[in-house]
């Protein structure tokens, strides 16, 4: 009988945890009322939560590196941050190696993860930059498997995972410093 009553107040502990839960989460995540779909759908929510974390913190960095209203794009600084020493891109890099180029413009971080390139870009909207960057990777010989594009206001939080060919001798630095440049390309054309 103590087992029964045990597992009747679990549930019940269940149902009270994902009626909350559901409270919390917009209905649009939720496609049915189910447990596996209301924790599925607070899952996706959290995810994007996250992702808007990321693009306050890197509209906070930003502001903290160019307190004008209006960086000069000749005096552009890229601030590099090496996650790992041996951080050259190829097939067979299994652990996870990473590097970032932060300005005033854009936060550009690359991290390999198994045999992709993860990239986030984190900067303000600027019409057709999303078609720059593709055209830079698309140079560079990558291949874009996924792209994810989160917006809050003016900031946009853009995530690509791309596919590494074989012979790729380029280095996280140089990848992060090409997408870079993609947006002091676009910097100077607006002056």
């Amino acid at each position: 009988m103590s087992h029964i009553a045990v597992e009747r107040n679990r549930r019940r502990q269940m149902n009270e945890h994902l009626k909350v839960l559901r409270s919390l989460t917009p209905c649009f995540y939720i496609k049915r009322g189910d447990q596996a779909s209301i924790i599925g759908g607070v899952i996706e929510f959290i995810k994007e939560l996250h992702q808007v974390l990321q693009a306050l913190e890197s509209q906070k960095r930003r502001k903290s590196l160019s307190p004008s209203p209006g960086p000069s794009p000749r005096t552009l600084q890229p601030n590099f941050h090496q996650l790992d020493s041996s951080s050259i891109i190829g097939p067979n890099s299994f652990k996870e190696l990473g590097a970032s180029c932060n300005s005033s413009v854009a936060d550009v971080e690359v991290k390999i993860s198994g045999s992709n390139v993860i990239l986030k870009v984190i900067s303000q909207r600027i019409p057709g930059q999303v078609a720059r960057i593709i055209t830079v990777l698309e140079s560079l010989s990558f291949e874009v498997l996924h792209l994810n594009i989160s917006s809050m206001e003016e900031t946009v939080l853009y995530q690509f995972v791309v596919k590494i060919e074989l012979g790729c001798q380029l280095s996280l630095e140089e990848l992060a410093m090409e997408v870079q440049q993609s947006f002091c390309s676009e910097a100077i054309t607006m002056l």
